[in-house]
């Protein structure tokens, strides 16, 4: 018998659909994570769902699988079009099993959203009419109807495979502006035959997608939807369409599974991954919509990162399951703390997408900054105890240390954590400062909460020193001492206030009406500044040394900053290299062509120029002769992830 938790008892609540029975209400999404090397399911795959399904995760969509080899969007697809990739996936479903969970697969065809190929050639797109995608300057052909007819017996072979491999059930990808949400749009599919023309033909496609799926399966089997409840773009499937599609297919469905956004636009893309500055749950109202006209039990996902988010999403009859992807991802074990009521142990997910979503569209597996396990569960899935106890030190208490710290103690050590300022957290506690990224300081109450768990020692207010090494007399020293901004030696006579990010974010200046922030690193920081000024009054201009402002961010959070820059009208000037300053102009270099830019009328400059790392006590420890390992910025600045990560690593090798 399954037990409701006191504390979320609609989240643990078991559902049934069809053949499935599903232990709560927790649900993975399908979602690609580039851990397949030769569109096969492999062990990196199989350990990644695994430790979901070990954590307690009631149902594992994987991700998307081509039905036909125009379904190749990207050039690391899985694919369900032979045989051959059927002992795979017996193997995945076999260990989902063997934790308790469910496991369905997405099928899946883009048409026209190819987004690149594995020879770097650009591909030869489909979709029902040869109407343009915006985003990847896609011009597909139009399907003709022996070709539809090859991929819609695509779909129902796949499901098939799928079947016999011993998974529960099947999701027919219609999401996003993919191929079946094409043919819905009356928009792009402009086709005038029995595929197209009104409502009836619009839907053919799908409609014989279903049915032929269900004639390769058995009574079982599930056979669901995943659409997105409005497209959220002017030319987009709208949110009466979709919905008289599902109310006009439910006969052939066992549930909908209710998103939102388009993959053909930036702005409707943004929606696929939500960064942080969307509202957590913001989709279940659009899901209730689909659950008060729909007779099928409704999915639903969107920034919904905490129990305590979907089990509210529950209890008001929104949906009957909660998509909490990126939750997952941060921390595998999110459903059994919640289980037992543990909700201050979850490592919360901040939604960040830097290396989720981000390192998708990098073609790099899927990982987390707070969690580097992630993605690799074979190398770092178990920590090996430390063949000898020995007393670490562990410098500085940014996110590279804290992780170093509890790493290190997990595996036995006596770890002592020291940190020079009053409060942990190094410069993700400057991050959260920035608008709308206020979530991003929960990857220092989360890391604080596992070095409580892993009883680390912390000394706050404390800089270690050469003298404190030698009383200390540790046998290893964990290096994380982060970073300070770099001040570069340009000309400048002081007609222009000139003061960095860190100094504005801890409001240590006034700053003036009209303001240059100058961004060396393409990052959040200039823009989440410029972003800051504006909304105070100044006239901002965000001086960009790249092609454009956040040019190294994932793409939804680049995207998602460049719209709130636009509406507060900041000038951003790309290609811009900082020269120096003269009397109230400041001078910039326009970097291919060597030319310079000027600002006149300037009252204040913000350098968001890089950070130089604080290493001095690498020197100090080599010359002890004590172990010595480095994480993080103080070893070479970069991101969280990074540090992270290092952190892990020093944690591992000590």
């Amino acid at each position: 018998m399954t037990t409701k938790p006191a504390m979320f008892p609609h989240l643990f609540s078991p559902l049934t659909i069809r053949g499935a029975r599903i232990r709560n209400r927790i649900l993975s999404t399908g979602h690609d994570t580039v851990l397949p090397t030769d569109g096969t399911v492999n062990d990196a795959l199989i350990a990644y769902h695994r430790a979901r399904a070990q954590g307690g995760a009631g149902l594992i969509v994987t991700q998307v699988a081509g039905v036909h080899e125009t379904a190749r969007y990207t050039s690391h697809l899985l694919m369900a079009t032979d045989d051959a990739c059927i002992p795979g996936y017996r193997a995945l479903a076999e260990a989902v099993h063997a934790e308790g969970a469910t496991i369905f697969s997405q099928l899946f065809h883009p048409g026209r959203e190819i987004m690149e190929s594995a020879d770097g050639l650009l591909a030869v797109a489909y979709a029902p009419s040869s109407v343009p995608n915006e985003r990847f300057h896609v011009m597909p052909r139009a399907l003709t109807l022996p070709l539809i007819a090859e991929i819609v017996a695509g779909y129902a072979s796949a499901a098939r495979r799928m079947w016999q491999a011993g998974l529960d059930g099947v999701e027919v990808v219609a999401s996003h502006g993919y191929l079946p949400a094409q043919f819905l749009n009356p928009r792009v599919n402009l086709r005038m035959d029995g595929y197209g023309g009104d409502e009836v033909g619009r839907q053919r496609f799908l409609r014989e997608v279903l049915r032929a799926i269900r004639t390769e399966t058995d009574a079982d089997f599930v056979v669901g939807l995943r659409i997105s409840a409005g497209e959220r773009e002017e030319d987009g499937l709208t949110a009466e369409e979709a919905l008289a599609a599902c109310i006009a297919l439910q006969s052939d469905l066992d549930y909908v599974n209710v998103t939102t956004g388009t993959s053909a636009t930036l702005g409707g893309a943004v929606h696929i991954a939500p960064p942080m500055a969307f509202a957590p749950g913001y989709v279940a109202p659009d899901a209730a919509a689909f659950k008060r006209a729909l007779t099928l039990p409704v999915f639903v996902a969107g920034r919904i990162n905490q129990p305590q988010e979907a089990e509210a999403i529950l209890a008001a009859g929104q949906a009957d399951m909660c998509g909490m992807t990126r939750a997952l991802i941060a921390d595998p074990e999110m459903p059994a703390k919640a289980a037992r009521g543990a909700v201050d142990d979850i490592r919360a997910c901040i939604g960040c997408n830097q290396a989720c979503i981000g390192h998708f569209h990098k073609g790099l597996p899927v990982s987390c900054i707070q969690h580097p396990e992630t993605g690799r569960e074979l190398a770092y899935g178990r920590l090996t105890p430390a063949a000898r106890r020995k007393r670490v030190m562990v410098v500085g208490a940014g996110p590279a240390g804290m992780k170093a710290a509890v790493t290190a103690a997990k595996r036995g050590h006596e770890v002592t954590l020291w940190e020079a300022a009053a409060q942990p957290g190094g410069q993700a506690a400057l991050a959260q400062l920035l608008p709308r990224r206020a979530e991003f300081g929960g990857i220092v109450t989360n890391l604080m909460r596992e070095v409580e768990r892993a009883q680390v020692r912390l000394r706050r207010g404390v800089t270690v020193t050469e003298a404190v090494l030698r009383e200390e007399a540790p046998e290893a020293v964990i290096l994380a001492t982060g970073a300070v901004p770099h001040l570069p030696d340009l000309p400048m006579d002081g007609g222009v206030q000139v003061v960095t990010a860190w100094q504005v974010l801890r409001g240590e200046v006034k700053v003036g009406a009209r303001v240059v922030v100058a961004d060396w690193r393409c990052d959040w920081i200039g823009p989440g500044v410029a972003e800051t000024l504006a909304k105070a009054g100044s006239s901002v201009v965000l001086a960009v040394n790249g092609l454009h402002a956040g040019e190294v961010l994932p793409l939804y959070v680049r995207d998602d900053i460049a719209a709130a820059l636009h509406r507060l009208r900041v000038e951003v000037r790309p290609y811009a290299r900082l020269y120096g300053t003269a009397g109230e102009t400041v001078f910039l270099q326009h970097t291919p062509s060597g030319e310079a830019m000027e600002v006149e009328g300037v009252d204040t400059l913000v350098l968001c120029l890089g950070h130089r790392p604080v290493d001095d006590l690498a020197e100090v420890a080599a010359r002890l002769g004590i172990e010595l390992h480095m994480a993080g910025d103080c070893l070479a600045p970069r991101t969280a992830e990074e540090a992270v990560f290092e952190g892990l690593k020093a944690g591992v090798a000590v």
